[in-house]
């Protein structure tokens, strides 16, 4: 009797588990969780025990991204809570969201469906990880904000003084103008003082102010504003800004360049700065000379003249502050 041959079952091939991604809508009052490709979902209060619980649900899928979008001061508590607990959370522009969900032809919009979508940006997209600011960062951002907002009704203010003639009317309007000006120059001072707690922006704010241009309400605001000053190549601290011209080609047609995008509070801040340093940087005042006059080169316009200048002055602070060193007339001396 022959004897069989007895052959080892083929090993079964164990297919590594997909990375959880996970997505999460966020309101005042609470989170909507999506978890994909799992398609579990769930939705927890938006505050301290929520976020406890939050963190014990997601421990449970170990997800490679947390995506969530920037609401505000709405977001912060979580992602600040999540960060904690050793998650990769990613904050996202909600305009970049939508316009992936109308690629993905979501037209419907809800809490769950956009945490879904946002599920789906951090799958495909691989968001870079956004950690919390610090509160100094915080602190500054919200003065920022609400000296902004003082300088529009300053503004307002300002317009309806030209166009009143009753003069208990015209009255009032002065004594509010003149109120602003007091909380205006308040919030400078704190801003000013805030800085000088914290070494690093100590630092930071004394680069910024050695730039010929730039101003104490200038330096402020970048810093307040520009946390990525120095952490960026030229290339991507100007776009971050909204400062890098696009090209607008179709085929043969060469269409006008021109800024879009970025952070529109950044180059406001940045534009008295551009028309002080075109005038009184010696660097700059040549580079606009250039621009503007035809005779020593390209003839542009005064206001996109300045707008390459308010870039000139943006790549100049990323350099500086990455370098560690002060603004000077004369280029450092390269090591031999």
């Amino acid at each position: 009797m022959q004897g069989k041959t007895l052959t080892k079952p083929a090993a079964k091939s164990i297919e590594p588990e997909p990375s959880v991604y996970i997505g999460i809508d966020v309101c005042k009052d609470w989170l909507d969780v999506y978890v994909h490709p799992q398609g579990h979902e769930f939705r927890v209060a938006n505050n301290k025990s929520g976020h406890q619980q939050l963190n014990r649900k997601l421990k449970a899928f170990s997800p490679e991204r947390i995506v969530m979008e920037a609401t505000g001061k709405f977001h912060r508590a979580a992602q600040r809570a999540m960060h904690n607990a050793g998650f990769a959370v990613c904050i996202i522009n909600p305009y970049r969201s939508r316009k992936f969900a109308d690629v993905l032809g979501q037209l419907a919009k809800t809490d769950r469906i956009d945490a879904r979508v946002l599920a789906l940006f951090g799958e495909l997209l691989k968001p870079e990880i956004t950690p919390p600011p610090c509160e100094t960062l915080l602190q500054l951002g919200e003065l920022a904000s609400a000296r902004r907002a003082m300088i529009e009704q300053q503004t307002r203010l300002a317009n309806q003084l030209g166009s009143t003639e009753s003069m208990s009317v015209r009255k009032k309007l002065r004594a509010q103008k003149k109120m602003l000006e007091r909380h205006i120059k308040k919030i400078d001072e704190e801003m000013k003082a805030l800085i000088k707690t914290d070494e690093v922006l100590k630092r930071r704010a004394e680069i910024l102010r050695s730039i010929p241009g730039i101003g104490l309400v200038t330096s402020n605001n970048l810093l307040a504003l520009m946390s990525e000053l120095g952490q960026c190549s030229r290339q991507q601290i100007g776009a971050l800004a909204g400062l890098v011209p696009m090209n607008w080609d179709s085929g043969k047609m060469r269409g006008k360049r021109m800024i879009k995008g970025g952070r529109q509070h950044v180059r406001d801040a940045l534009y008295m700065a551009a028309v002080t340093a075109s005038r009184c940087n010696p660097d700059l005042k040549d580079f606009y000379q250039r621009l503007t006059n035809p005779q020593k080169g390209e003839s542009k316009k005064s206001k996109v003249a300045l707008v390459a200048v308010m870039r000139k002055l943006l790549v100049l602070a990323n350099a500086l502050i990455r370098d560690d060193r002060l603004w000077s007339a004369r280029a450092p001396e390269q090591a031999t």
